[in-house]
């Protein structure tokens, strides 16, 4: 497998794995990129981003990293907590007056983060032009009823965790979620990544691709089905059609929960932001409010009777949870997207990780787990004075 980058001394089994998964599984295109101690260790790309034409991968594609982009709206949201402008605690009412109606007057912010507010899915069904306008899905929000009382039960919020948490984002800074990220974090450390992509980064987009024949799902009145299409405004499995995961429209509106987009460096740089710094910049998030994230909310079978597949969260972020979402121990924290990509942060370790693809393999996809284990091993085997931490 030819591909391109870097890694540093100590750290060459990434770049074996990340050759090996070429090799051993489906790969089409990918990234993944390490920081140790705010400095880049592993930047790593090859294969191919469009599999229509065998556009390469370069070191600066982009790809949808779908649900991944839920822990850089955390991010965002743990931002203003630190900054004292958000109460994890109190009624989001308290910033968004028009949500306390029909019993969600006492949901806070930390149900939201958790999936435990009772708002997986709409009642309404919006169009995908008002989806992608914001404010309607808003208002049908404000209008809902949840599902169960808030906070006694969990069940994936899997869309309206972006219009939930992006719009307590939105009234206190008076930014959409994507703007917010953008200006407080992204733009200052020159990152690739975008909630709501520039359109003229769209063409140079590497474009997710299943593999093998795409998967089916249940009736469309079923909530796994409600949940993932929006009510059937968005298109799935149809990943090209102008209402699916690929299209400019979906990507460059702000779906805040699942319409992100990044490279690995974006990813990995983010995470690596907020637990050492980087650019010669300070930790974006403070120890206290790390440990504050890290606080398990929500584990085990979902409201629905969903099982319990092992993963865990504490307060929008994944937890580490092996072998679905892999990470290096207790002080991890970041997400998983759709299709295998994963970013992370842990400051035990002063580590920001991102992998990116897109081929989406789905159940069994060991990829990132391989990447994981592979930088856990060269952290253990660096000498004492060589590993960073915060």
């Amino acid at each position: 497998m030819q591909y391109d980058g870097h890694v540093d001394a100590g750290f060459e089994a990434v770049a074996d794995v990340f050759a090996r998964n070429f090799a051993e599984t489906t790969e089409l295109g990918a990234a993944v990129t390490v920081f140790h101690g705010g400095r880049k260790v592993v930047d790593l790309w090859g294969g191919t981003a469009d599999e229509r034409t065998g556009r390469p991968w370069v070191a600066e594609t982009a790809v949808p990293v779908m649900s991944a982009g839920k822990g850089v709206l955390a991010l965002c949201v743990h931002l203003l907590v630190q900054r004292g402008l958000l109460d994890l605690d109190a009624p989001v009412a308290r910033y968004w007056p028009e949500f306390a109606r029909n019993g969600k007057e006492g949901i806070t912010a930390r149900m939201i983060l958790a999936h435990r507010a009772g708002l997986p899915v709409l009642d309404a069904s919006p169009s995908f032009a008002e989806i992608t306008a914001w404010t309607p899905v808003v208002r049908a929000l404000e209008e809902q009823k949840p599902l169960w009382e808030p906070g006694a039960a969990h069940e994936y919020h899997g869309h309206t965790i972006g219009w939930l948490a992006g719009e307590l984002v939105r009234r206190i800074t008076g930014l959409t979620p994507g703007a917010y990220f953008r200006s407080a974090v992204a733009d200052g450390l020159g990152l690739r990544t975008w909630i709501g992509l520039p359109e003229d980064e769209y063409e140079g987009l590497a474009r997710l691709a299943y593999d093998g024949e795409p998967p089916a799902l249940p009736d469309p009145d079923h909530l796994f089905t409600r949940i993932l299409t929006m009510n059937g405004a968005f298109v799935f499995p149809g990943l090209d059609h102008p209402r699916g995961w690929n299209s400019k429209d979906f990507l460059t509106a702000e779906i805040a929960g699942t319409g992100a987009v990044s490279t690995a460096r974006g990813l990995a740089g983010t995470y690596a932001a907020a637990v050492t710094g980087i650019d010669g910049e300070p930790r974006l998030l403070t120890e206290e409010t790390v440990d504050a994230a890290l606080r398990p909310q929500t584990s085990g079978a979902s409201w629905s009777g969903f099982p319990d597949l092992g993963v865990r969260w504490g307060v929008g972020f994944h937890l580490d949870s092996p072998p679905v979402v892999p990470m290096l121990g207790p002080r991890s924290f970041g997400h998983d997207g759709a299709g295998g990509h994963l970013g992370f942060a842990d400051d035990e370790f002063g580590v920001g990780f991102g992998y990116v693809a897109n081929r989406m393999i789905g159940e069994g996809d060991e990829r990132a787990g391989r990447l994981v284990a592979a930088v856990k091993e060269c952290l253990e085997g660096l000498p004492e004075e060589g590993l960073l931490v915060s």
